[in-house]
């Protein structure tokens, strides 16, 4: 390669870095929605274009160097060991060039790390495998799980554009607010990651991580849980909706609404009897959506992994009912059986211990009543 050719690529190294730059849906990082997103953004490229140039230069000079001193051309190797000039120089250099990294990279840090003067702070739960969201400033609170079926799952339907990145319930903050995040978990360690909006942080069980982000423009916003939780850890997307301050609020008052009527409801069926049918029915779709992931939709479990519950002990035995019940509602201690307690509703968790003591034959005629979901909710006596 002639030293002409040598200069004429080093030349267009800048280029192909400028194309990077501007190939957001390949190539690069993209700017976000948010101002520290933005900052982010620019700060990635600035760290780019340092190692561009520090490349030009370095291999530039050993380039020209190889061409130039070769033995062909009759160069010969100086003979020296030390020199103190040169160990100055190749420190001093490195030192300032770190430096100059540091001080940009710090600031954006710093800022990533600021949740102070937060206009609004929400709650993020994660656990296997779903997250919860509940709004300090308001009465509102719901778990979001994944809406591809199982179906698209296993390939037995089209899979939407969305597939795995869609949720029924996603978390609704206001455009233009400084939104405060405290993100835990009650299990294992997940990590809410949202690309949009330069947020990523781990859901340590125990102790509480804060983010914060504000959002300059209305829309939908995808993110998934960026730590290995477990088997599901595919399944555990994030969805934002970023809505003007006035639909925000209307949304706010119309979910709190929705939310305090649904209590109410459970309130009315304390006195009530619920038929069997009606619990087998909603049981079965609460089992499928909820259970079925385990312990299968025939109820035999994995074998060694997830106890079946078709024939077994606890499913079938009168004098097993209240273990039965406290496993649902409470979850059990060194499994990956989660409590529904805080994530059903009285009749959903009535109908789904209905739907297992008498689906795959178990047949015990047991109809369970919201009543005793109560009773053993608020560690009673049914």
């Amino acid at each position: 390669m002639t030293t002409r050719q040598i200069l004429l690529t080093l030349s267009l190294l800048p280029s192909f870095a400028a194309v990077a730059a501007d190939e957001q849906s390949s190539f690069n990082l993209t700017k976000g929605v948010t101002n520290i997103s933005e900052q982010v953004y620019d700060l990635h490229m600035t760290i780019l274009y340092i190692c561009v140039v520090i490349g030009i230069v370095v291999f530039g000079v050993m380039f020209w160097s190889i061409v130039h001193h070769r033995k062909s051309k009759g160069a010969v190797a100086a003979n020296f060991h030390e020199s103190t000039k040169v160990e100055i120089l190749w420190t001093l250099v490195p030192f300032l060039i770190l430096i100059g990294m540091a001080v940009p990279a710090t600031r954006v840090l710093l800022a990533m790390e600021d949740p102070s003067d937060s206009d609004i702070t929400i709650q993020v739960t994660g656990s296997q495998w779903k997250w919860h969201y509940r709004y300090f400033d308001h009465d509102v609170s719901f778990f979001s799980l994944l809406a591809s079926s199982p179906a698209q799952i296993n390939g037995e339907l089209k899979k939407r554009d969305n597939y795995l990145l869609e949720v029924d319930r996603p978390l609704v903050v206001p455009v233009g607010k400084k939104v405060r995040f405290l993100i835990t978990s009650e299990d294992v360690i997940h990590s809410w990651w949202v690309p949009a909006f330069a947020v990523k942080k781990d859901a340590n069980p125990g102790f509480i991580n804060e983010a914060w982000t504000k959002i300059d423009k209305p829309g939908i916003y995808r993110g998934q849980c960026a730590e290995l939780c477990g088997k599901d850890h595919g399944f555990m997307p994030i969805v934002v909706i970023a809505k003007p301050v006035d639909e925000f609020n209307a949304w706010v008052q119309e979910t709190a609404l929705a939310q305090a009527k649904v209590r109410e409801e459970e309130q009315k069926l304390l006195s009530m009897n619920m038929d069997m049918d009606e619990l087998m029915t909603l049981g079965e779709d609460v089992y499928n959506s909820r259970c079925a992931a385990c312990h299968q939709v025939n109820g035999l479990g994995l074998p060694g992994v997830f106890p079946a519950l078709a024939q077994s002990d606890m499913a079938i035995k009168p004098e097993r009912l209240v273990e039965h019940l406290n496993v649902v509602i409470h979850g059990k201690e060194g499994t990956a059986m989660q409590a529904f307690g805080a994530q059903l509703g009285l009749k959903e968790l009535a109908a789904v211990v209905t739907y297992e003591r008498n689906a795959w034959g178990n047949d015990t005629g047991d109809v369970i009543q919201a009543s005793q979901i109560n009773a053993v909710l608020n560690g009673d006596d049914l």
